[in-house]
């Protein structure tokens, strides 16, 4: 039986709701089910005093502790796996994850997965709960993870993404052109007819919030750098389709294909066979759960980001020299608008 000890907030917005749920909210990594049981054996205390009953009603600033006991009763094989690791210390990791890597072993990945290569590169994971993972990025999601060594780690780590102080800046290729940025506040859960996707809803859900700005204008498509200021199962993926502005690439949310007029057929066909969703985690900045000191990584987009950009702005200039005055586009500048470019040397993230 492998404990774990944490620690929250109860948000003051939650007066006069459930305890489980709340706790089910905050710790989403577990079932209602599972923290009910956890209520009903008096693992957890508020403000100190132990509560016993899942429907207790809570008035919100309480402080929470929740005594977690989870049975060591599924054993993951240790297998050799490739990572990339940016940054060691004898409390964190921080891994840049690749392509096509799962995260965590699950229904159809039962290995072969981050979890499995971690576990490979150190025996001592193992005393940790999943081995140390505290956030995940979806298979065909790049760039930048935290993994925590120890326990005490693993704990502050969770704690601070709850609080919403862990910051993911990602970059994003969306199909569309952006006039500006912006953000998008819907709730996000389970998709109401198909139970394999999520969707943004206006009732029920969990709440989440996306910043984005616009870094380079293409003809049809726009790269954009997005923080999440919370972190729900493919939240960028969902709020951007949810404005009309889909990942290219998305197999899931990704909607029809939008081909500039007269793109050269090299670049359509590199449009149509960009198979995974244009998203890269490409900063990551937290307090050290030990050392209190604020650190920061960043992690450059995978090649075929940067080709997919490089092929959008050859094609965006590729067209203004040859069809220049071509009556049935809209120009930018054709309505007054100048066209923004933007380096990542000008973005302040």
């Amino acid at each position: 039986m492998t404990h774990q000890e944490l620690t929250t907030i109860i948000p003051l917005d939650k007066i006069s709701a459930r305890l489980d749920a709340v706790l089910a909210e905050i710790y989403s990594d577990y079932s209602r089910n599972r923290i009910q049981d956890w209520i009903k054996a008096g693992n957890v205390t508020l403000d100190g005093v132990v509560q016993r009953k899942p429907n207790f009603k809570v008035l919100g600033g309480e402080k929470v502790v929740l005594q977690a006991e989870l049975a060591d009763d599924v054993v993951y094989e240790a297998q050799e796996i490739e990572l990339d690791i940016v940054y060691e210390d004898e409390h964190i990791l921080v891994i840049n994850k690749p392509v096509g890597l799962v995260v965590h072993p699950g229904a159809g990945n039962p290995d072969g997965t981050l979890l499995n290569g971690l576990l490979f590169y150190s025996e001592k994971l193992r005393e940790v709960p999943r081995a140390g993972i505290v956030h995940r990025l979806d298979k065909d999601t790049s760039g930048l993870m935290v993994v925590a060594k120890t326990v005490p780690a693993q704990t502050h780590l969770v704690e601070q993404l709850q609080r919403h102080a862990v910051e993911r800046v990602y970059d994003a290729v969306v199909v569309g052109k952006m006039i500006s940025g912006g953000s998008v506040k819907k709730n996000i859960g389970r998709h109401p007819t198909d139970r394999k996707r999520m969707a943004a809803l206006k009732i029920g859900g969990k709440p989440a919030v996306s910043h984005y700005r616009v870094l380079e204008r293409f003809r049809e498509h726009t790269h954009v750098r997005v923080q999440l200021e919370t972190g729900r199962t493919h939240q960028i993926r969902v709020h951007m389709s949810s404005i009309d502005y889909p990942l290219v690439g998305d197999p899931v949310y990704g909607g029809r294909l939008r081909i500039p007029k007269k793109m050269m057929p090299e670049f359509v066909d590199y449009i149509r066979e960009f198979k995974r969703q244009a998203l890269h985690a490409g900063s990551l900045s937290l307090t050290h759960p030990v050392t209190g000191k604020t650190m920061k990584w960043k992690a450059p987009m995978p090649d075929d980001m940067l080709e997919l950009i490089d092929m959008l702005r050859d094609d965006m200039d590729d067209f203004q020299a040859q069809y220049n005055g071509y009556d049935d586009y809209d120009y930018d500048h054709d309505n007054g608008v100048e066209v923004e470019w933007v380096t990542d040397a000008d973005i302040s993230d």
